[in-house]
């Protein structure tokens, strides 16, 4: 059975990007925040990404429409209940998530599937908030999910195997290519990929290398699309330092004790694109477009 209705929970960087992949694959789309501002910042941008799409050629006009088409914006909490599908994309606070998913457990069909986009937060620990832990399951797009292809599943210890089956259909659906972890803290990606930015960070800290210096070696001498700080800033350095900080409450390893540059630079507000400041500065447009 496919998803007539997706609902969106938080129209932030992520919950944009997972809006238009979504809703480009043709389900109903709810995307839901508190803000007014920031779902008309979210649609901006989807517009936007759109547009050069079909001055591209990639999409025609007709496409587009359809898309936006597909696309509604709410404040309203209640709107999600006709959602048979919803997708939490907001900050990676464990309290925040689980406040969503206590009001979803009580406001939604227990039908509805419940998914999250966190990037580190343990799955079973936030299916159990609701009275349908069979029914929860990991969904983590990568930054930005409108361009990058895969996308990292993760089930919780009670994700019913009608759960996991139906969201990898989904997900294949929206062109993506599927990985699947066990529920541990980081997942897959960010087990590997934050430790390595918060060493780039204590690399930039004892002056071993410029930050342009340190993203050229991994862009040219290790072939990553993108240097670790740059990524980094992409992702926003406050995102970055939760999951970190996740990492080393729940493994108490020193190895994954944040980088303190990392939190100063956070403290400061330079929390990369989306503030046009982080490891580089950015003109104003890269943090609205």
């Amino acid at each position: 059975m496919e998803f007539k209705v997706v609902g969106i929970v938080g129209a932030g960087q992520m919950g944009a990007g997972i809006t238009q992949v979504v809703s480009s694959a043709g389900p109903h789309v709810i995307l839901y925040d508190l803000e007014h501002e920031v779902l008309d910042h979210a649609l901006a941008q989807i517009t936007h990404r759109l547009n050069i799409a079909v001055k591209k050629g990639k999409l025609t006009e007709w496409v587009r429409e359809k898309i936006l088409k597909n696309i509604k914006l709410s404040t309203k909490f209640e709107d999600l209940f006709q959602c048979d599908l919803i997708i939490e994309a907001a900050p990676e606070k464990e309290e925040i998530k689980m406040e969503i998913f206590e009001g979803l457990d009580e406001l939604c069909p227990k039908t509805t599937i419940f998914a999250t986009n966190t990037s580190s937060l343990p799955i079973t620990r936030l299916a159990a908030t609701t009275d349908r832990p069979d029914r929860v399951i990991g969904i983590h797009f990568m930054n930005p999910a409108q361009s990058i292809k895969l996308v990292e599943l993760v089930r919780g210890w009670l994700t019913s195997d009608e759960t996991f089956a139906r969201i990898e259909q989904f997900v294949e659906k929206l062109g993506k290519t599927v990985i699947v972890s066990k529920d541990y803290p980081g997942f897959i990606i960010n087990r590997i990929f934050m430790p390595m930015i918060n060493e780039a960070v204590c690399t930039l800290t004892e002056g071993i290398g410029s930050a342009e210096d340190i993203d050229t070696a991994m862009r040219l001498g290790l072939h990553h699309p993108m240097g670790p700080l740059a990524l980094a800033d992409l992702i926003g350095l406050d995102t970055c330092l939760d999951i970190m900080e996740i990492l080393y409450t729940e493994f108490a390893d020193s190895k994954y004790r944040p980088a303190p540059l990392l939190r100063k630079y956070v403290e400061a507000g330079y929390l990369g694109q989306k503030t046009g400041r982080g490891f580089y500065q950015y003109p104003p447009e890269s943090s609205t477009s």
